[in-house]
């Protein structure tokens, strides 16, 4: 199943380190038609292969992230918001839908939808995220997120504070 897999410049956003134990956050884009939030929900606790990327960035973030990592669910095209949390529950892999060996995906699956989308303009608007990769490099489809991003966007989208940061020690 193809994600977003439209190519974009290399970015300033580069991939983040991590502490032992941190839990990183993360923006995974797809095109509703293609691949919707209601679609990832219907797949339960199996989640699905974000496959289909074709980004070198995009692949090595894909690379960075852990099972427990959490991430935004992005409508990119239609809607333009952000509309659900996904968690990893797979680790980088190779990508089924490619052929040469070049390319990784992870699985992730559902884990709350956001009580009120929150849209790009919504985030443009915010001075608070004015360095968001959304903002920055719009078209990368898998990007890390900042714990304040995390935060704001949770806010923005009636995520508590207290659900917004999960502690590493819940992280399978």
């Amino acid at each position: 199943m193809a994600k977003t897999t439209k190519a974009s410049p290399v970015s300033a956003s580069a991939t983040p380190s991590r502490r032992d134990g941190e839990v990183l956050y993360w923006l995974l884009k797809s095109e509703p038609d293609v691949f919707s939030w209601d679609m990832l929900v219907a797949k339960g606790d199996a989640g699905e292969s974000w496959d289909g990327v074709r980004n070198y960035l995009a692949r090595n973030n894909m690379r960075a992230m852990r099972v427990g990592d959490l991430g935004f669910f992005y409508h990119s095209n239609e809607g333009k918001a952000v509309v659900g949390i996904c968690e990893i529950c797979a680790p980088a892999h190779p990508d089924a839908t490619d052929g040469t060996g070049t390319w990784e995906c992870v699985d992730v699956k559902a884990f709350a939808p956001l009580s009120k989308p929150v849209t790009l303009a919504d985030v443009k608007a915010n001075p608070k995220l004015a360095k968001m990769a959304l903002v920055t490099s719009m078209r990368l489809s898998v990007q890390p997120v900042t714990a304040d991003e995390w935060k704001e966007v949770c806010r923005m989208g009636g995520w508590t504070a207290a659900k917004a940061a999960r502690p590493a020690k819940s992280r399978a």
